[in-house]
């Protein structure tokens, strides 16, 4: 029995081709299975879900942490950003991994997960709206200008790739929890 991912869905609610074939041109497996596991457990790939994943693996890449590494993020907006470090980060408000601090901003600021206030290496990543710009029917879906269908917004991220993005090196004391008594 074959299983279909709902990657994107059209207006009447019929299957998005599109974004469809624009997924199967993906040619790194690994990102065309993050694709997958976002999709399936958001219900479809959004603009923001697919910045959440090229986000996720900027931030592994810039801390230079294995995908074993335990992280803790905190996300900047309440939307479809956050599902992708759910997912494929494993940080949940559940695990204390995530905290959401809704500012509005496509924005995350990763950490390593280290002893309780030591310094953990920390990056800030977001969308930056500068560089957007090099990007019309992009930074017209970031400004919110103009409706862009997920499926061609998500292809000119695909292009793009890191270059849409602003982000900076901080170190930050690592969490504190405090037991209930």
């Amino acid at each position: 029995m074959q299983t279909f991912i709902s990657l994107s869905r059209n207006k009447t609610g019929g299957r998005d081709f599109l974004m469809e074939e624009m997924i199967q041109r993906i040619a790194d497996p690994e990102l065309r299975a993050q694709v997958e596991r976002v999709a399936s457990f958001h219900g479809y790939l959004s603009t923001g879900a697919f910045a959440g994943i090229q986000m996720q693996s900027l931030a592994r890449r810039v801390l230079d942490v294995s995908k074993e590494e335990a992280l803790f993020v905190t996300c900047e907006t309440y939307n479809c950003l956050l599902d992708p470090i759910q997912v494929l980060a494993g940080c949940t408000i559940g695990n204390k991994g995530l905290m959401i601090r809704d500012h509005g901003k496509m924005a995350v600021t990763v950490s390593l997960r280290g002893p309780p206030g030591g310094l953990v290496k920390t990056v800030r990543i977001m969308l930056a709206p500068a560089k957007t710009a090099r990007y019309p029917r992009l930074h017209a879906w970031f400004m919110k200008t103009c409706k862009v269908p997920h499926s061609e917004a998500v292809c000119v991220l695909l292009d793009a790739g890191e270059s849409v993005y602003s982000w900076k090196l901080l170190d930050f004391r690592a969490r504190i929890l405090l037991r209930r008594i």
